[in-house]
């Protein structure tokens, strides 16, 4: 038997399960997580969609507000990294049973 949430995990894991609502931003998050050293180039990941830049730009703003993703300005591109530690969280919610 799993022990229920308390309020604060609750209200810490809410906005990372409202990010990953998306089903865009979902893949996003996968693709970045399996990317060679755990991080991607946006360059690297617009090819993936049928959407224009802007559109995936907006999306891994979310994740990255959300606290998913880190990032990383290199010149005139910005590179992703999982957040493991808000992958951790989400990982115990799916792992205790709720």
């Amino acid at each position: 038997m799993s022990t229920p949430l308390a309020a604060e995990q609750a209200e810490r894991i809410a906005p990372l399960l409202k990010a990953l609502a998306d089903p865009v931003r979902l893949r996003l998050l996968s693709l970045v997580a399996a990317h060679a050293d755990g991080e991607a180039c946006v360059c690297d990941l617009n090819d993936a969609f049928n959407l224009s830049q802007p559109t995936i730009s907006h999306h891994l703003k979310v994740l990255h507000e959300a606290g998913l993703l880190d990032r990383s300005k290199r010149g005139t591109w910005v590179y992703y990294s999982v957040k493991t530690e808000a992958l951790s969280d989400l990982a115990a919610l799916i792992g205790g049973g709720l």
